[in-house]
């Protein structure tokens, strides 16, 4: 057995224990259905303990010097080093990802902690003029204080340390909740690493709970400032607005319905890896994935016979396998969920060139074509390997399909003129626009974020360390300064 399935415990207060709670949550291979682990699950009780570990320990932490922060964020990397091999096993087992999504998900964790690591020695303030004569004033960045993280199942590893790992080093404590199919991948391992890292007991919590049982209290408990949450559109929604009426900060990532426009002039076979790539990386389940590939009418018959040719060709099967490209969807209610969009798509008139098959949570690619840009497969995110192609007269047309959306996540454009490309995604509303590039880029350095329903606040670099800190100021009057309403004092006879 893999090492992390024993990780089956709530983490609270710096120890391992289950949960209060009567409810069991059991934890299931999505390609075989086989337990990997079974967990207790905490009860708002359990809840209330691990946010007031996060806030005591905190103050500690808050003390820490900056250096020694930095030392324990670079040994979680070392930890994850030293553990790669089992940690690609459990990412295989838990969520059904190929060997190459493990690759890159555990790659972008050590780069994401590698930036966070830097940001202890980055709490800086500043001093500013003052229109008072005498007076000078001080801006300190500081800790929010506690940052409640809520996590998804598609990327769970990375989604969560995207999060923690910066709110960590900004000196916060944090409490997460993974998603009921990743509890591991997205929670318990996360602890694991923190503890061997070294942080004060309490400053990390885990838990694993039923939304069912503990509500909004997650959002609503007065503890947390900050609520990071990735998912949903929907459930985001309602996050951001429990957050709201409590005056919390909500950092929301929400879905995507992205675009890779193809000009005429584009390289064909450039433009066709990066959709292919783009749409069905970890089975369609990326919130950057290419939901809608847009191909200019001149070189839309080549580019579709050929990017037939090539989805034609990828595996889906076991993840294990290292010769399979898309493994499984994370559980039967996605994959049913998947199945009646592809079948809606169908109803509405669209076409398919290529019909994948559904076998268990295994879902093979499909291709739409004859899509209208108003058809809800148009519309919407669709979590799982199928993509509409559609042409497009003019390069105005793919901006105006490309923007008729709600969301706004991620966007691309292959062209051999770099900087007309550059000026067309400037013209797409969306937080990200890659230009010869897939939908699916990440950066540590760099803002991520969307725009209209696909999100508010940016994540990583210098706008993760804005996100998780808050700025006080402090004046100090040099000169004795005078008031209206001043008493006199009388002179000394």
């Amino acid at each position: 057995m893999n090492q992390f399935a024993k990780l089956n415990q709530q983490y609270i207060g710096g120890v391992w224990r289950d949960g209060s709670s009567k409810k069991t949550l059991t934890d299931k291979n999505p390609y075989n259905g086989k337990v990997i682990a079974d967990f207790k699950m905490a009860s708002l009780s359990d809840l209330d303990e691990a946010y007031r570990a996060a806030a005591a320990a905190q103050k500690i932490w808050a003390e820490v010097n900056p250096f020694e922060k930095r030392a324990i964020l670079e040994r979680a990397i070392t930890w994850i080093e030293q553990n790669e091999a089992d940690i690609t096993e459990i990412i295989i087992d838990e969520l059904g990802g190929t060997h190459l999504k493990a690759f890159i998900e555990i790659m972008l964790v050590k780069s994401f902690v590698k930036e966070a690591s830097t940001y202890p020695l980055r709490m800086t303030g500043e001093i500013l003029p003052s229109t008072v004569d005498g007076k000078e004033n001080r801006l300190y960045r500081i800790p929010a204080g506690v940052v409640g993280v809520i996590s998804p199942f598609n990327f769970p590893f990375n989604l969560s340390m995207r999060s923690v790992a910066p709110a960590l080093a900004c000196g916060n404590g944090v409490v997460l909740k993974p998603h009921d199919d990743t509890p591991i991948m997205g929670g318990t391992l996360i602890a694991k690493i923190f503890e061997e890292a070294g942080i004060p007991k309490g400053l990390l919590n885990v838990i694993v709970a039923d939304i069912g049982e503990i509500g909004d209290a997650f959002v609503e408990h007065p503890i947390p400032r900050i609520i990071s949450f990735t998912g949903s559109e929907g459930v985001g929604r309602h996050i951001g607005g429990v957050a709201g009426r409590c005056l919390k900060k909500a950092i929301l990532e929400l879905g995507g319905n992205s675009a890779l426009i193809v000009l005429e002039d584009a390289d064909l076979q450039t433009a066709i890896n990066a959709a292919v790539f783009s749409r069905f990386a970890h089975q369609g389940q990326v919130c950057m994935c290419s939901n809608r590939i847009l191909v200019q009418r001149s070189i839309y018959g080549k580019f579709l016979d050929k990017f037939v040719s090539q989805v034609s060709k990828l595996k889906a099967g076991d993840p294990r396998d290292p010769q399979t490209d898309l493994g499984p969807l994370i559980n039967q209610r996605q994959a049913d969920t998947f199945s009646r969009q592809v079948q809606k798509g169908i109803d509405e008139g669209a076409r398919t060139v290529l019909r994948g098959k559904v076998e268990g949570n295994v879902a093979s690619p499909t291709i739409f074509v004859d899509v209208k840009p108003d058809m809800w497969i148009a519309q919407n995110e669709m979590f799982g390997p199928a993509v509409c192609v559609i042409p497009f007269d003019t390069p105005q047309d793919a901006i105006r399909i490309a923007n008729d959306s709600p969301y706004g996540l991620s966007g691309a454009i292959h062209t051999q003129d770099v900087e007309y490309g550059a000026e067309l995604a400037k013209q797409i509303e969306s937080g990200m626009v890659h230009v010869n590039d897939g939908t699916i880029n990440d950066d540590p350095l760099i803002a991520f974020g969307g725009e209209k329903a696909s999100g508010v606040g940016r994540l990583n670099g210098k706008w993760a360390l804005e996100e998780f800190t808050t700025l006080k100021w402090v004046s100090v009057q040099h000169k004795t300064r005078h008031y209206p309403f001043e008493v006199a004092v009388p002179k000394a006879s």
